[in-house]
């Protein structure tokens, strides 16, 4: 995108979409820059109504290494029906917690229980919603209030970014 705007290459959101492609199958989300539900391995992009302007977001990085292709070997043995994720995500986020569900925690949390420990510990600290980024292993938590986000996780050996709307 810096290219295109630099070198003036007026190149369209879908040919710079499929450049990124080429990088990764979720890389074209960065292009278009707002929230999607996303199908195909990540690059079939539908924009959704969701407004997360008013929360803070905290992510927390573990230092932990989660293999992807382990994750998805071991998902499959765990997959259940998939939840209708347009209509969850449609609801307010505060009632996200008990129907949006990442279903890679389950094998990733067995493997790495500090991880789940994470996720636990963003509600402990007042997060409205909380899930693990993808296979992992990053966890992320939403909440309404950053003062609640200012020490979380003080001491531990994370990286903790707090981001809201403005960043």
């Amino acid at each position: 995108m810096l290219l295109n705007q630099e070198l003036h290459l007026n190149l369209t959101n879908e040919q710079l979409a499929a450049y990124a492609l080429t990088l990764g199958s979720d890389c074209p989300f960065f292009i278009l820059n707002q929230p999607c539900y996303a199908t195909g391995r990540g690059e079939i992009l539908e924009p959704v109504n969701v407004d997360l302007s008013d929360y803070y977001f905290v992510v927390v990085f573990p230092n932990i290494h989660i293999s992807t292709a382990e994750v998805f070997k071991d998902h499959a043995k765990t997959k259940s029906d998939p939840a209708d994720l347009k209509s969850i995500i449609n609801q307010p986020v505060d009632q996200w917690k008990d129907h949006l569900v990442n279903e890679f925690e389950v094998p990733v949390f067995v493997k790495h229980p500090a991880i789940k420990q994470i996720k636990q510990q963003l509600y402990e600290a007042g997060a409205v919603y909380a899930s693990m980024s993808g296979t992992g292993s990053s966890v992320f938590g939403i909440f309404h209030n950053s003062k609640k986000t200012a020490n979380l996780l003080s001491g531990e050996n994370h990286k903790v970014f707090i981001l809201n709307h403005a960043h």
